[in-house]
């Protein structure tokens, strides 16, 4: 099944591309901009942080943030999804780039908690987290603790990726309360056996398309990948379409409607269903309005 189908995305992609006012910040690699692909969309950089313009065109960095960057903004029509290239895109690029090094490109817990905070302060509505980090110590999970605290009173929502280990448990990301954690599913709707799963994941998190996923490659064409990495984007990319829709709603509302939060106890979660999410935004907003 196609990816966008798998998760309802296309009936809201047909209504909106997305705002410009929907900020989406990507804490990733750094983009391969000149891709004909990016043409006209709306990139900027972060203020504070590190310029998010590929140097190393051969590294696994540049590589893996032009491929979430092409599953968010890419042009409609062409080889990747596109879901929202009307909204703007906040690059904070968080991997350091080296080229042909062939490995997953890492981070610190140290660097990731300076970049939430960097992207909220930028005025991003809807952070993307993409990165493995090493296991904080007492002191950086406190630091990365207190990043997304500040992320959920500001009200930017975080969407995580859950990691691709194949572990059932949690991080230090995926447990805190405020963050929507993303498993992978095939293209079945299954969960993938190298997903990390758990009680975090499951209770409040969703699974999305991680299963030979096209996207932008950096040299012009188009490339095929998965993980949590590109599963995270879809979410990513439905709220930004969701609050494209309902510029006005709360994140409470938005996460509310994106995550259908009703009791759950397994360590899998339910596949992003982005046409009920928008019924229920639409249901909610039309409730106010009666009560107004």
């Amino acid at each position: 099944m196609n990816p966008l189908e798998l998760v309802k995305l296309q009936g809201l992609m047909a209504l909106s591309s997305g705002v410009r006012d929907i900020g989406v910040a990507v804490m990733d690699g750094p983009v391969a901009r000149h891709h004909p692909d990016l043409a006209g969309s709306h990139i900027q950089d972060a203020a504070g942080g590190p310029i998010g313009t590929c140097a190393q065109f051969q590294s696994s960095a540049c590589a893996h943030g032009t491929f979430i960057a092409g599953i968010l903004v890419a042009r409609r029509g062409s080889r990747a999804p596109a879901i929202c290239p009307g909204c703007t895109l906040l690059l904070r690029p968080i991997f350091q780039e080296v080229a042909n090094s062939g490995q997953m490109p890492t981070t610190t817990p140290e660097e990731l908690a300076q970049a939430i905070v960097e992207c909220v302060d930028a005025g991003a509505r809807v952070l993307n987290i993409s990165a493995a980090t090493a296991e904080p110590s007492m002191r950086t999970e406190r630091r990365l603790q207190e990043s997304l605290h500040y992320a959920a009173r500001r009200g930017a929502l975080v969407v995580a990726a859950a990691g691709n280990q194949g572990t059932l448990g949690s991080s230090a990301i995926t447990r805190h309360p405020w963050v929507i954690p993303v498993a992978a599913c095939d293209s079945r709707g299954r969960a993938m056996s190298r997903s990390n799963l758990g009680n975090s994941i499951g209770r409040r998190g969703l699974a999305a398309p991680g299963e030979a996923v096209e996207s932008l490659g950096v040299q012009g064409a188009s490339r095929t990948g998965g993980g949590t990495s590109s599963a995270a984007a879809f979410v990513t990319g439905a709220i930004a379409l969701l609050w494209s829709e309902f510029p006005s709603a709360s994140a409470a509302a938005i996460r509310h409607a994106i995550t259908h939060r009703q009791l759950r106890t397994a360590v899998t979660p339910p596949v992003l269903d982005a046409e009920a999410a928008y019924g229920l935004m639409a249901v909610n907003i039309q409730a106010g309005t009666r009560k107004a």
